[in-house]
């Protein structure tokens, strides 16, 4: 199994939930596990998922997330599940 870590920040709305998980439905991206929080205005997620069946390269994925980030007025990041928790290991 290959695995993700996904993360959305932006000004909370009604459904930036739906947006998301549409847009990983889309492209095949189950979901593991998901995290959300208010922060103030401010709406985060934390998204872990298999890519497995991801019909898309990894590029490919980061390149819809940036127009996406775009479109939805949202932060969306894709990082590999061993760069993610190498880079936020004390």
């Amino acid at each position: 199994m290959s695995r993700s870590v996904i993360t959305v920040i932006g000004k909370d709305r009604i459904g930036i939930v739906y947006d998301v998980s549409k847009l990983l439905a889309e492209n095949q991206l189950n979901i593991l596990n998901i995290s959300q929080q208010l922060m103030g205005e401010f709406f985060t997620m934390i998204i872990l998922v298999d890519t497995t069946k991801c019909p898309k390269t990894r590029q490919e994925m980061l390149d819809i997330f940036a127009q996406e980030s775009q479109h939805l007025a949202l932060d969306i990041r894709m990082q590999n599940e061993d760069l993610f928790n190498a880079m936020h290991r004390i």
